[in-house]
């Protein structure tokens, strides 16, 4: 297959499969030309990225599940490992959001929004952390 086909069949931009190549977390064959050649393995591994990816796996998570996918000895605690980590990093992220969202919410309903110059909002950002 060509970078166009795997592309089609991924769902990944071929700007994200020559990333990945730079990277070496897929290393598809090359013609004489020159050009790359994936296989079907190589497909599965781009599909398999798109997913982690999409849930947010940095690419040091995704090179590691990824290695541990191709390992058929490996040990379900070292992915679940992996995941457990991502879903408290997940976890910390809504929290912080949900903090953001509450100061953020008080503050909008604090500020008159007419055309006087005082502001609740203007004032929390300047005032020291």
């Amino acid at each position: 297959m060509n970078i166009g086909e795997v592309s089609h069949r991924s769902g990944l931009p071929a700007k994200t499969i020559r990333y990945y190549e730079d990277i070496g977390l897929i290393l598809p064959l090359r013609d004489a030309n020159g050009y790359r050649a994936f296989r079907e393995s190589d497909l599965h591994k781009l599909r398999f990225l798109g997913r982690a990816r999409a849930l947010g796996f940095t690419i040091d998570d995704c090179r590691a599940l990824l290695a541990l996918w191709e390992d058929k000895g490996r040990a379900s605690s070292e992915v679940r490992k992996i995941a457990s980590a991502h879903l408290t990093a997940i976890q910390t992220k809504i929290t912080d959001l949900q903090l953001m969202h509450a100061t953020l919410s008080h503050l909008v309903d604090c500020c008159a929004g007419d055309d006087r110059p005082d502001c609740p909002i203007l004032h929390s950002l300047e005032a020291p952390a």
